[in-house]
């Protein structure tokens, strides 16, 4: 089990995996990405039970799906340090025939991607038909699924958010992204959703905030609560707010890097406010 400052040390690097992949190509999302950098790292460093020796059915452990597939740097940085390819393969992101293409796709066959993603609104569907089947097929193991706050403007979210409750499917935590900031704004310019707390009562789950989203020792608190409210009837679901472009002052209280990359000088800059911990591919 790692320590919090090992978890600090992982996501730091995370943060750099980010920054130089998407900056290599000119093209990427790195806002959300640097976001939920220390969610996903605390996912798959010490809560998720997995195996790495990876195949599509993922029976008898937990399983992720990223709705929100624009934010694919965090996750392929992530999965590479956690075991499931080759570090040096995010040198690829983004470039001709690799298997990191800029939202993932399956038919690349890449370790840890079991759903094309990024076609917002659809991976909560995935993730409760998973669940049901984790259901049927005696698997105690949890499902996992990460959604952004402009995502929830999809309709389809509320119908599978309505299905889950209706049909009790408690073996599924489902994390909101509430950064308040899309591609084109505040979320509350776009379209405001009011409390999504009081949104997702009403349909029926369970919901607790983690209001430190960027707080790894919050994180992981908040993750073990709501792993404590599976099992009892209702689907889970964690408002995690944190803040896009963290750990980079720049990129930080803005929307704007929601989908653009780092100029050279920019970089450096990023990079220096995040030194190398693990070492760089």
């Amino acid at each position: 089990m790692p320590t919090t400052q090992q978890l600090q040390d992982f996501t730091q690097q995370v943060r750099r995996d980010i920054l130089r992949m998407v900056h290599a190509v000119n093209s990427g999302h790195p806002g959300g990405s640097l976001g939920c950098a220390e969610f996903i790292s605390c996912l798959y460093q010490e809560v998720m039970e997995y195996s790495t020796d990876f195949n599509m059915d993922g029976k008898n452990e937990d399983i992720f799906f990223l709705s929100n597939g624009h934010i694919s740097p965090v996750f392929y940085s992530v999965l590479s340090r956690s075991g499931f390819f080759p570090v040096e393969e995010l040198a690829t992101f983004r470039k001709l025939d690799s298997r990191l293409q800029g939202h993932p796709t399956t038919h690349e066959h890449l370790p840890g991607i079991r759903i094309a993603s990024g076609s917002l609104g659809q991976g909560m569907s995935v993730a409760i038909g998973t669940a049901e089947a984790k259901k049927l097929n005696g698997d105690d193991k949890l499902v996992f699924s990460l959604h952004g706050d402009g995502e929830l403007q999809e309709g389809q979210i509320w119908e599978a958010a309505m299905y889950a409750a209706a049909k009790k499917v408690d073996n599924l935590i489902s994390t909101v992204d509430v950064n308040e900031k899309q591609i084109d704004g505040t979320t509350d310019e776009v379209l405001a959703m009011g409390s999504l707390k009081a949104k997702f009562e009403a349909f029926g789950w369970d919901v607790l905030e983690v209001k430190e989203g960027n707080n790894v020792e919050a994180i992981l608190t908040g993750l073990q609560e709501a792993k404590s409210k599976t099992g009892k009837g209702k689907p889970v679901c964690i408002l995690l707010y944190t803040e896009m472009g963290n750990g980079v002052d720049f990129m930080m209280h803005t929307h704007a890097w929601h989908g653009k990359a780092p100029n050279d000088e920019q970089l450096a800059s990023a990079l220096e406010q995040n030194p190398a911990t693990l070492g760089d591919y």
